[in-house]
Formats: C-alpha cells, sequence, structure tokens
C-alpha cells in the first residue's frame, strides 16, 4: 500500500497535520471490520491521550475496535493504569469509550499464545550471519498472542527510536517481542547482545530487524502501521502504511532527529533516566543511548533517585547473575544456560562492551547506580554506587568541553561520536 505521511525535519507537526495524515491514510479502510489496535506501555514518550481520541473517533465504522498493550515482557497495567495511559477517565470507559477494549499483553500466559509457524535454526543463522553462536539454539517456535486471528485487520500504533536490540524500534517490533510469546523474546534479544549495542543501535539494518520481519511474515492477519516520531510532546513523522514500509520512513526520519553527534567521547556521563522508567529493566536505556559516546575506561552513572526495583518480573535472575560483559556468560556458559537469554542480554547491555579473560573481567567503561537501590544490592549487581542525595546537578553542567556530559532526560536521543565507525 502506498505510505501517507507527514513529516518536519525541523520543528513539529500541528495536530491539524496529525489528524489529516490519519484520516487519509485510515478513514473507512476498516468499516465493518474487527480491528485490533497495539500500543506501546508507558516507557515510551508518545501522545496516546490524543492520539487514541482521534483514532476512536477516525475508526467509528469498525464492528470491534480494541486496544491493546504491546507489552512485550513488562507487568501489565491495571484498569486504572490502562485509563491514564490513553488519558481517559473511569466514565469515560464506562460511557463514550465502553465499546472500545483495553487489553493487555499476557507473554507469559500460554493458553493466550498460539504458534503461528516455525524460524529455522538453518534460517536464523543465515540471518545471523558473523554474529551466529550456537546460544541461539535451534528451531524457534513464531508464539504470538492468538488474539491476532479473532481480528481481522493488526493496526500498530507506535514510535521509532534508536534502538539497543533491533537497531530502531516501532513496527513489526508491536508484534515481535511486542505481543510474542517467550521464545521469540529472548532469542532477538540474544541475537541482539551479540552484536553489542554500540553495532546494533542507529542502524537501520540489522539481524534482529531481519529476523523480526522473517516472523511477522508468518502472521496470517493483515498488518498496517502508523509509525510515529516523537519529538518532545509532539510529533515529528507521522507515517501510515505497511509495517516495513512506514517503519523504514519513520526509522530514516528518526535517525536525523534522534541523534546527537559529538566530536569525541566523553568521560564522565551522568545520565537521568526520566520518571516513565520505573524500574531498572527499561532505566537501563539510560546506559544503552551513551554508549556510543563513552570513552574508553569512561564511567557513566544512571541518576534515577526514584527507582528502587531492578525488574518487577525478571529481578531473582538478574540478582543471580549480576550485570556483565558479554564473553563473561559466552566463557562460562555451562554455568549460565539456565538464566533466559532475554535476561542475559539485558545484562550485558547495560554493562557495555568488555572481554573476559582468565577468569577477569575487563569491561570497557565503568557502570554506576545512582537510584534507591542499596549499596549491597549494586555490589550483588556488580554495578558501582553513587548516593543520589549526594549528587550536585550544577556540577554536571556545561563540561562538554572538559569531556563531562550530563543529560537531563536520557533513554531516547542517542548519542554518537561523529569519527566512530559504530
Amino acid at each position: 500500500m502506498m505510505i501517507t505521511q507527514a513529516s518536519q525535519i525541523t520543528g513539529e507537526l500541528s495536530d491539524d497535520q496529525i489528524r489529516q495524515t490519519l484520516c487519509a491514510g485510515l478513514e473507512r479502510r476498516f468499516s465493518g471490520q474487527r480491528l485490533l489496535v497495539l500500543i506501546p506501555d508507558h516507557t515510551r514518550s508518545i501522545p496516546l491521550p490524543f492520539l487514541f481520541r482521534q483514532l476512536v473517533e477516525i475508526l467509528h465504522d469498525t464492528r470491534q475496535l480494541d486496544f491493546m498493550v504491546a507489552l512485550g515482557t513488562h507487568p501489565p497495567l491495571s484498569d486504572v493504569q490502562l485509563n491514564r495511559l490513553v488519558g481517559i477517565t473511569p466514565d469515560e470507559r464506562a460511557g463514550a469509550y465502553r465499546h472500545v477494549g483495553l487489553l493487555n499483553h499476557a507473554w507469559d500466559s500460554p493458553e493466550t499464545l498460539i504458534s503461528v509457524g516455525t524460524l529455522s535454526q538453518a534460517e536464523i543463522q543465515a540471518i545471523a550471519g558473523e554474529r551466529w553462536h550456537p546460544t541461539l539454539g535451534g528451531d524457534v517456535d513464531i508464539k504470538i498472542n492468538r488474539a491476532v486471528l479473532e481480528y481481522d485487520h493488526i493496526l500498530i500504533l507506535g514510535p521509532t527510536f534508536p534502538h539497543e536490540v533491533v537497531g530502531f524500534s516501532g513496527g513489526a517490533k508491536y508484534l515481535f517481542p511486542g505481543i510474542s510469546g517467550p521464545e521469540m523474546i529472548n532469542v532477538t534479544h540474544w541475537l541482539g547482545a551479540l552484536a553489542g549495542v554500540r553495532g546494533t543501535i542507529g542502524l537501520k539494518q540489522t539481524p534482529v530487524r531481519d529476523m523480526i520481519h522473517a516472523a511477522a511474515a508468518h502472521v496470517p492477519t493483515p498488518v498496517t502501521l502508523i509509525a510515529l516520531v516523537v519529538i518532545g510532546e509532539g510529533l515529528a513523522g507521522v507515517f501510515v502504511g505497511d509495517y516495513q514500509s512506514a517503519w523504514a520512513a519513520a526509522a530514516d526520519l528518526s535517525s536525523q532527529r534522534h541523534i546527537i553527534w559529538v566530536d569525541k567521547p566523553f568521560t564522565k556521563v551522568l545520565s537521568k533516566a526520566p520518571t516513565m522508567y520505573d524500574e531498572l529493566w527499561t532505566a537501563g536505556k539510560a546506559m544503552y543511548k551513551l554508549e556510543p559516546a563513552l570513552a574508553e575506561g569512561g564511567e557513566l552513572t544512571i541518576y534515577a533517585p526514584h527507582l528502587d526495583v531492578v525488574s518487577h518480573v525478571h529481578g531473582k535472575y538478574i540478582y543471580e547473575i549480576g550485570y556483565h560483559v558479554l564473553p563473561y556468560f559466552l566463557k562460562q556458559w555451562e554455568r549460565f544456560k539456565h538464566i533466559p537469554l532475554g535476561v542475559l542480554a539485558h545484562s550485558t547491555h547495560v554493562r557495555g562492551d568488555g572481554h573476559f579473560e582468565n577468569g577477569i573481567e575487563y569491561p570497557r567503561a565503568s557502570v554506576n547506580l545512582a537510584t534507591r537501590l542499596s549499596p549491597e544490592d549494586c555490589r550483588q549487581l556488580a554495578l558501582g554506587y553513587q548516593n543520589p542525595d549526594a549528587i550536585d546537578l550544577a556540577a554536571w553542567q556545561g563540561r562538554e568541553d572538559e569531556g563531562v556530559l550530563y543529560v537531563a532526560k536520557a533513554g531516547e536521543m542517542l548519542y554518537r561520536v561523529r569519527t566512530s565507525t559504530t
């Protein structure tokens, strides 16, 4: 299908431009159909309350209209949280929006999942190329929320940013891992870990993106994408079309709007995670987006004085293994092979690059936590500790020429060195 789009290289789109683009791409396309809209949770920046109201109005002629939060392995949202996510009151949900379903994905509930095919080991090996490693395992069952088979059409609504696992987020990522089973979640994240953050983030073509598209080809229900490029509280781009072409156009714009190029790497970085990252599982983005601009032997501190949880879902495993560089796990595989691959991947992404020789770990840079996690927690996690209450933000600001950087809202803008090849 043709892409309907509106975009700005500078500035933001007006509400009228957004509304007109959505109408042009969607109006009367799904008349009488059962439509499932996949949306992000609160850990992604997007003006969802505005977009939710626009879509409900534009899609008024559908037979059934439901919104599902593509949670991946994030915790499910309560009714109160779901209402807040889309910006409606309990009265509105019971009244004007009573015909609209608000649903959670449940990645760990077998009865909600169905297999739509298999990615063979040979296919995965071909996709992975030089990143292939036997720890990726064999054939992968392509399990997805069975709801995709209960609707006539799937509509994805989500932002595109530089992403540590897949290069640029959005698009078919809302299927895998967004509403998939653990098999695809684990193998895609581990392939991303094998490639490394600096070898992945901000790159349009990556093995993980190819794997996601290979899996998405097995989904029998037609899929349309609304790909968004978010700037601040607004939008710089809206692209409506098939999930590959619309995503590709959004990734091109994201590469222009979401990457900050610097002349030399920083030796010290204070990276403040916003409160929408309410666990280290997501606040790790404060490391991912800065690692390409972090000097060899440098130091990065994730500053999140609101944060007191490592992971609501995966905390047990993370405390067991801590945060380590990739070779730490690969060279001791028998010791760690029982850990879900997605958890191992998260560990390596937060810790960053490095090597492991003769039983000694050599991280490329130091990573500290300035959170509500205790010094004892940080030691168990193999990360440094800083007291968040002792940090003087003023002392960090305006020192870029000294190789010191403070990022007031980390996690979405990617920092990269101009001369870097990664």
